[in-house]
């Protein structure tokens, strides 16, 4: 069946009926209340039952998956207009920094060796498989369609069906796991921004009382000449248009060279701010208008990335990926209960629970998380990450661009020991540089059975 128009509106249309629906189960059901669960991971999750993939009652089209390509380039464009820009910002990057890219680069290095040292001599298994945990974990949908498609290109045939196995396994991890612990963090006052008991209207998901609903944004034009909306909608819609010009141009000149949009974007949205500011037009552009954009694109984002997850169950493989899957969560709760009160002090559950969120599945994840105990996103986490992303991007796309040419040419293991030094000198750069708060992150190691 071709694709047209309206097959982006009965996408469209369906997911937002689910959200809708997911908003009306949060505000009468308690069980999702006590959830705190976002209606966009109900319509998500609603979306994968009811959706192709299991039950087959609603026709979404093939294309589903790719809407969130776009949509996570959105909120990262609306990102740059909107964040602040400020030494505290920068200073929280530092570590954001050394801890992403720390956290990303040993998930790859260790999985790398154990299927090498554990899994091919106990199991029998391709060289390869460990490194199909951060493929599908760290690496994301994305991440498992291109190096499985590499893969598979030279023979490895369940190579992308692992992948994608393991984003999917990632992805319920990530939601039941970061559920309990923002629960967990909310109750015993480990969020910043939200402690003690929660008041009705978050719990319910809805502003009752009229005097106390927030404003979303405030104009900046005069609707004679154009609507407001439009106006920011145009212009984040617009920058990653620029962006994936720019995308297309390099990888014109340079076709193994591959940059995600949402990187792109939100480096041509930091170009835009310059222009604003050059035409003496700084606050051409309302914040808080900006944020909700992007804050829209954020909910769709979640409910189709959950809507368009395939599962893939792989017979031959189950014993060795149940273990890898248990593995590989243990590592990311590490890095979650250990390493973030160390890395970010008093403000780690944040900023931890959005790193679990990508560590196990996508950033569009951990922002989805990280609403759970920042609905305003006033914790600066995001802000940190899109600067820290600057110095995080080449590894990630090495990675994908790498990982592949080092299985075909029989480095595996070499790239696994190499990879497992650069999380280990990365980490330790926030210790030599003195980064780390260690007076704030104390002793201690938090526990959700506190």
């Amino acid at each position: 069946m071709d694709y047209t128009p309206f097959s982006l509106l009965i996408d469209v249309g369906w997911i937002s009926v689910l959200m809708i629906l997911g908003n009306i189960l949060r505000n009468r059901i308690r069980i999702f209340q006590q959830l705190l669960l976002p209606a966009p991971i109900t319509a998500g999750l609603l979306g994968l039952v009811f959706g192709p993939e299991v039950l087959g009652w609603i026709n979404f089209s093939n294309q589903i998956g790719s809407y969130t390509t776009l949509l996570i380039a959105v909120v990262f464009a609306s990102m740059a207009y909107s964040m602040e820009l400020n030494g505290s910002v920068s200073k929280g990057a530092r570590n954001m920094w050394s801890y992403s890219t720390g956290m990303f680069m040993a998930q790859w290095g260790i999985f790398i060796l154990l299927g090498v040292y554990l899994f091919q001599p106990v199991f029998d298994t391709e060289g390869w498989f460990g490194m199909m945990l951060p493929v599908g974990f760290v690496g994301g949908f994305g991440t498992a369609a291109a190096v499985g498609s590499s893969l598979e290109g030279v023979g490895a045939e369940a190579a992308s069906s692992l992948g994608f196995t393991s984003a999917t396994i990632g992805t319920l991890v990530a939601i039941i796991g970061g559920v309990i612990v923002a629960n967990w963090g909310i109750r015993k006052g480990k969020a910043t921004e939200m402690q003690g008991e929660l008041p009705a209207d978050l719990r319910s998901g809805y502003i009752a009382n009229e005097a106390d609903r927030p404003s979303i944004g405030k104009a900046t034009t005069n609707p004679s000449a154009i609507e407001p909306l439009a106006l920011h909608g145009g212009f984040v819609i617009f920058t990653v248009l620029v962006a994936y010009l720019a995308n297309q141009g390099i990888n014109h000149l340079w076709p193994s060279v591959s940059i995600p949009l949402f990187a792109m974007s939100f480096v041509v949205g930091l170009l835009g701010r310059v222009a604003l500011r050059l035409f003496r037009r700084p606050n051409y552009l309302d914040k808080e208008t900006v944020s909700s954009i992007s804050g829209a694109a954020t909910d769709y984002l979640i409910a189709f990335g959950i809507a368009s997850i395939v599962p893939a169950a792989i017979a031959d493989y189950w014993i060795p990926l149940v273990l890898l899957f248990v593995l590989g969560t243990v590592f990311c709760v590490f890095f979650l209960f250990v390493m973030s009160p160390i890395y970010f002090g008093k403000s780690w559950l944040e900023r931890g629970l959005f790193g679990w969120g990508w560590a196990t599945a996508a950033v569009a994840t951990g922002i989805a998380l990280l609403k759970m105990v920042d609905p305003k996103l006033k914790s600066g986490t995001l802000n940190e990450y899109g600067v820290a992303y600057v110095g995080f991007a080449p590894f990630e796309i090495g990675m994908t661009i790498l990982a592949p040419i080092m299985v075909i040419a029989g480095f595996t293991a070499g790239f696994g020991w190499i990879s497992l030094l650069i999380a280990v000198v990365v980490l330790g750069v926030a210790f030599a540089l003195k980064w780390v708060p260690v007076k704030d992150s104390g002793v201690s190691t938090p526990s959700p059975a506190e």
